[in-house]
């Protein structure tokens, strides 16, 4: 089966231990989020919710609006855009008081619930990604600081179903729960990007477009075969000059350079949560051998897959 970009960008999430937890809270509230995590994912179930990005406009959540925030950037969620700050959420998911207080038991409302009331005004379920392993860099750099998929954007059943998960404490929950998330991820990621207006990325956007759709579905399908802007011109039954000019004004950046950078991604990837010898990911990814993979990561990313590695691991 032939992979599309979106297909190939949505297949990273891989939750594994994911923070997930129920807040309810009644105001006035205030949560600064600080913990700078790659990714987190929240659902308002009821009530209305704020988040407020430190460089960047407000925006309001109400039932069923869904909110995506990238890390590492803070912001705060809050009752109201005036409300000050309460409450501080550190790396790890470690919570306090403004003045270093800890909050976590104070506020522990059940299995996997927390907040300042059992029959809050406003829920939120609330789903983190820890680790940058379990989201691929082509997806984080795909997002923007934060996107909001209104609850009218979509028919999903996905965050009800979720609602009812969070809470139990079966056995095998965590499992069920990160799978969920990732489901969940997913399915908002997929709906946002296909909203009109939607600020997707250009090869997003030329993924409808006769000529290069099918050139960007061969290059996702297969990053490692030895492609050339004639050799894939002559796929898609266009000339050579007339497939590079209509890349580069849809996509932004020519044939090659958008192989380059998708090879590099997925060898990054690859270094930071595998364990493959470099001359295993460079033939994965479409180089002769790892002296050439070497070559172009550093020139591209401006150090060796090594220390890339050594970073990442770190």
């Amino acid at each position: 089966m032939a992979m599309d970009a979106l297909t190939d960008l949505l297949d990273g999430p891989r939750a594994r231990g994911a923070f997930m937890l129920r807040a309810m809270l009644d105001p006035p509230w205030s949560l600064r989020i600080e913990d700078e995590a790659p990714l987190c994912l929240t659902a308002v179930v009821k009530g209305t919710a704020w988040v407020v990005p430190d460089d960047g406009d407000a925006l309001r959540l109400g039932p069923g609006d869904i909110a995506i925030t990238r890390g590492p950037d803070h912001y705060t969620v809050a009752d109201d855009r005036a409300t000050p700050p309460q409450m501080v959420i550190h790396p790890g998911n470690r919570c306090t008081t403004l003045y270093g207080e800890p909050l976590a038991e104070k506020m522990a409302l059940g299995v996997r619930s927390w907040g300042n009331s059992a029959d809050g005004e406003t829920v939120m379920l609330i789903g983190t990604y820890h680790m940058r392993g379990e989201i691929t860099q082509r997806l984080l750099a795909a997002l923007p600081p934060l996107l909001v998929l209104p609850a009218d954007a979509w028919d999903n059943a996905l965050v009800a179903f979720l609602g009812q998960e969070i809470v139990k404490d079966d056995p095998g929950q965590e499992a069920v729960l990160d799978r969920l998330l990732d489901l969940l991820l997913i399915s908002s990621l997929r709906a946002w990007f296909n909203r009109p207006g939607a600020n997707a990325p250009g090869w997003f956007k030329a993924h409808g477009d006769p000529v290069v759709g099918p050139a960007l579905q061969l290059l996702h399908d297969d990053m490692a075969h030895p492609w050339t802007v004639a050799s894939l011109a002559a796929k898609t039954g266009v000339s050579r000059a007339a497939l590079a000019q209509r890349f580069g004004k849809l996509v932004g950046e020519p044939p090659m350079s958008y192989l380059t950078g998708l090879r590099l991604a997925q060898a990054a990837d690859m270094l930071r949560e595998t364990d493959s010898t470099l001359e295993a990911v460079a033939r994965k990814v479409g180089y002769s051998n790892a002296f050439a993979l070497s070559t172009a990561f550093k020139r591209v990313r401006g150090l060796s897959p090594q220390e890339y590695r050594e970073r990442a691991t770190a």
